[in-house]
């Protein structure tokens, strides 16, 4: 196991109550645009520049400290999957996962910043519509929706979970109980279980901000701009609120596809959100078999690079999500 580095928060209170917000940067130590942006926020509270007048802030610049002093997206697996309490730690996200998970569960609304590999823009996560089902039962659909629309991007996407339930249950039919540790954490009933699937199961609400490709220049102002956003809507600091996007483009994701060999490849360069029509060849397997878009709609995360065992691509279709 990887020796554990410090972790780190800061922690604003303003004289008047209201919501608990906390944001955080670099789950993925490779996506360095929301630590840019909440540093940039830390020193506006700092200077004077910006000023909290109801509820607390908590800022975490880095999440995962040792990912991030790699400059690679995990130190030893995923910290944004299988996110939970650990008893007893086998690698270094379990450490990072206990400290964090208290830390979420003393938050309202959590602003989680990420970015993605491939060429695209900037959108945003939102958790299911309100339900009482056993997978993820929630109360806090309006309240993710309206901030979702005020962060400043064009396109909401969904269905997280519950496309990732999926893809545990393939992954168990395919590869069964293993002693293998990533094929335990991909199997596991948790794997789809994140930052704010967390918050959600400990009563709060949560988005993630994909705030553009790892280098795109313009994603820590996107990061920024959406914290202020937040603080505005929220009311926490002084400032008209902002208002909702003119035009958002909703869409469910609905699968999942696993590389499954090395040899694996797409048909072409795919970037996130490439449309895609029903039957069109996406990629092809080691052995030559073609692997289809089950449906219109269009790619999302596709990752040349990932390995065996690991997600390929999603598939999203349009939904109806704010209409």
């Amino acid at each position: 196991m990887s020796q554990p580095l410090h972790f780190h928060s800061i922690h604003y209170t303003a004289p008047d109550t209201g919501p608990r917000l906390i944001v955080l940067g670099a789950v993925h130590g490779n996506e360095t645009c929301g630590s840019a942006g909440i540093r940039r926020i830390q020193a506006e509270l700092e200077q004077g520049q910006l000023l909290l007048q109801r509820g607390s802030l908590t800022l975490v610049p880095v999440v995962n400290t040792l990912a991030y002093q790699r400059g690679q997206r995990g130190a030893d697996r995923n910290l944004n999957r299988n996110l939970a309490p650990v008893v007893a730690p086998q690698d270094f996200e379990d450490h990072v996962a206990n400290w964090l998970c208290p830390l979420l569960a003393s938050h309202e609304v959590l602003l989680d910043l990420h970015s993605f590999q491939s060429p695209g823009q900037a959108f945003v996560f939102i958790g299911p519509r309100d339900n009482q089902n056993s997978l993820e039962a929630f109360a806090h659909a309006a309240q993710e929706e309206a901030l979702a629309a005020r962060l400043g991007v064009g396109r909401l996407v969904d269905g997280w979970l519950s496309t990732y339930a999926l893809g545990v249950q393939r992954r168990l039919a395919q590869f069964g109980h293993s002693e293998n540790r990533q094929l335990q954490l991909n199997t596991d009933a948790r794997y789809g279980m994140g930052t704010t699937e967390f918050m959600r199961a400990n009563g709060g609400w949560a988005l993630t901000l994909e705030c553009g490709q790892h280098q795109d220049p313009a994603a820590p102002a996107v990061a920024y701009q959406a914290i202020r956003n937040t603080l505005a809507h929220l009311g926490m600091v002084a400032g008209p609120a902002p208002a909702a996007q003119a035009a958002i483009e909703t869409l469910s994701l609905y699968e999942v596809v696993d590389k499954l060999h090395d040899d694996d490849c797409f048909s072409r360069a795919f970037a996130s959100f490439d449309p895609v029509g029903k039957g069109e060849l996406i990629g092809r397997r080691h052995d030559g078999s073609p692997v289809l878009a089950l449906d219109d709609g269009c790619i999302v995360f596709p990752n040349p690079a990932a390995q065996t065992g690991q997600e390929w691509f999603y598939l999203a279709r349009p939904s109806q999500r704010l209409g």
